[in-house]
């Protein structure tokens, strides 16, 4: 469908998980600095003791929630 094509273009990198490349709703924070999508990034983690985007050693793996990354979602997923 061209609409959604649409919407999907007009989307920030910024608030796709750099695992799964989907638009994030439940964003966390890891050790590296970077947000993921809570369910990709657990799943990561199950199987990897290193930073998916990075490839180095996370210092530690509490996943800290992204509220103003998801409130931004949240605003943007409302406009489109």
């Amino acid at each position: 469908d061209v609409e959604a094509a649409r919407r999907r273009a007009a989307v920030s990198e910024d608030l796709l998980c750099p695992i799964s490349f989907e638009v994030m709703s439940d964003p966390v924070i890891l050790a590296d600095g970077h947000s993921y999508e809570r369910a990709a990034i657990e799943q990561w983690l199950a199987r990897n003791a290193t930073s998916p985007v990075t490839g180095l050693p996370l210092a530690h793996v509490h996943l800290t929630p992204n509220i103003a990354l998801r409130k931004a979602i949240e605003s943007l997923s409302r406009e489109l």
